[in-house]
């Protein structure tokens, strides 16, 4: 069955590095199980990246760090998830010092299920690619996008493209919050 946007999103349950400050995170209190159950009547951005302890995906992980604020004023919910463990997050986030204080979580998905019911998994690499997804508060997959791996994304046109969302209307191109809607 094809992932398609206007279709009810897969559901995900997994391991995460929770947020909050990584030098304060022992093991004990570092992991939690989530579930795409667990963000009934919240937006969510699930976004994939190939691999733990590389170049590109920090920098995204960062941003979207960075704009966590303004996803939560939309009632959005931030997830990163990629391949590698629950230790590797943990682990990366202690080295990274952007990562430190990532504020949202992390999930593993050491089985790739995940990433395989999400149609990013890269079979011959072994990994995620970059799949990025905006799921609305009823579990329905409002928008997909997939990018290069050299390539990292934009968290404010994920955030933009949240508001046209929410607008329930029709944007046009390059619409911008406070623009009028096409109705």
């Amino acid at each position: 069955m094809a992932l398609l946007v206007g279709h009810q999103a897969p559901a995900f349950k997994g391991m995460a590095v929770v947020g909050g400050n990584a030098d304060l995170l022992g093991e004990n209190n570092a992991y939690k199980e989530i579930s795409l159950d667990d963000y009934k009547g919240k937006w969510v951005v699930l976004f994939f990246y190939p691999l733990d302890f590389t170049f590109v995906c920090p920098t995204e992980i960062e941003e979207f760090g960075k704009n966590y604020d303004r996803f939560k004023a939309l009632n959005c919910e931030v997830i990163a998830c990629s391949t590698d463990s629950k230790n590797s997050h943990l682990a990366w986030r202690h080295h990274q010092p952007g990562l430190k204080n990532l504020p949202y979580p992390m999930l593993a998905d050491l089985t790739r299920e995940i990433s395989k019911n999400y149609e990013i998994y890269k079979e011959e690499k072994g990994y995620a690619i970059r799949g990025l997804y905006v799921i609305d508060p009823d579990g329905i997959l409002q928008y997909a996008v997939i990018h290069p791996e050299d390539v990292g994304r934009n968290s404010n046109e994920v955030l933009r493209v949240i508001q046209a969302l929410q607008t329930g209307e029709k944007t046009a191109c390059n619409w911008e919050p406070g623009q009028n809607t096409l109705g």
